[in-house]
């Protein structure tokens, strides 16, 4: 039996592609496929993604809840190649069954669970990444072109559960934010970026910290991966000091970019809708949600926002 824990997990009377019961048959689907056991697998995280770790072996599921963003898969398993090849510290996918796996409209992917230990990880770790995996050489054409804004125009086409004027906000910051990223002139050369490059996107391991969730990876702005953590420090309350530290690591600070203001603008509306696939079966959510849309509405740039879980 899969377990589910009572924080944070899914109802059984919520509705969407994560709800209680949806979200467990879709995990035995998807472990069905793949030739694995998924009793007394746990539900580590559901946001975007569901994450189960499973107690029969050291391995992790990715179950994605995105209709419209499915064909990221694919990239996420040409992304995590692309890494392995190049020995960049990252998460590894499993080599047991082809991947993606498909179950029933679901597309997941499994990973081999990263070992327990290693110390938290810090602004010069995520630095060190980053200047590592924007200095490889091109990758192939697989790669997309860096639209960070499509996955926002996707999921704001899957919200349920918003009134009309919700869906209207959200559309217009939308158009408006897309007009100002158009006119964007970045200072540094492309290069594959990560996407969404936060330190909770860096697991600890007893070698070091690895990189995960290749979802938002794509051929683009260095200053992209920059942003994260700089917004973080603002609207999360991160210590401004693991900034500093990513900047000096790095060798640069964003912020002190002209730009700055539109890279975090489309973040922030990032933050916000990506959690609109879900609402309907994590109602938990919702509060966080409309407290970020009314915080952008107001022009408050200075509320801080609680992650969501």
């Amino acid at each position: 039996m899969t377990v589910l824990p009572t924080s944070g997990a899914p109802s059984d009377t919520a509705q969407g592609p994560f709800s209680g019961e949806r979200l467990t048959e879709a995990l035995v689907g998807v472990c069905a496929v793949a030739g694995l056991d998924p009793a007394g697998a746990t539900l580590i995280k559901c946001t975007a993604n569901a994450v189960f770790r499973l107690a029969g072996a050291p391995l992790v599921v990715r179950i994605g809840a995105s209709t419209a963003l499915r064909h990221r898969v694919e990239k996420v398993v040409h992304v995590a190649t692309w890494l392995a090849e190049h020995d960049v510290p990252a998460v590894r996918l499993w080599s047991g069954a082809p991947q993606p796996v498909q179950y029933d409209g679901y597309v997941a992917t499994v990973w081999e669970a990263v070992a327990a230990g290693g110390k938290r990880p810090r602004g010069r770790d995520l630095g060190k990444l980053l200047r590592r995996i924007h200095d490889l050489p091109q990758p192939a054409r697989w790669l997309p072109t860096w639209r960070p804004l499509d996955d926002v125009r996707a999921r704001i086409g899957e919200a349920t559960g918003l009134d009309d004027a919700d869906l209207a906000f959200l559309r217009d910051r939308y158009d408006d934010v897309a007009d100002q990223l158009s006119r964007l002139q970045f200072p540094s050369a492309p290069s594959l970026v990560h996407g969404d490059a936060h330190l909770g996107n860096l697991i600890p391991s007893p070698a070091g910290p690895v990189l995960c969730d290749f979802d938002s990876s794509s051929y683009g702005p260095p200053e992209w991966d920059l942003t994260p953590l700089a917004v973080g420090v603002v609207r999360f309350g991160e210590p401004a000091g693991r900034y500093r530290e990513l900047c000096r690591t790095y060798g640069m600070d964003v912020t002190r970019w002209s730009g700055f203001s539109v890279l975090r603008a489309v973040r922030e509306l990032k933050l916000i809708t990506s959690v609109l696939p879900i609402i309907g079966s994590r109602p938990e959510v919702r509060a966080e949600l409309f407290r970020r849309m009314a915080d952008v509405r107001s022009g408050n740039t200075s509320a801080r926002w609680a992650r969501y879980t």
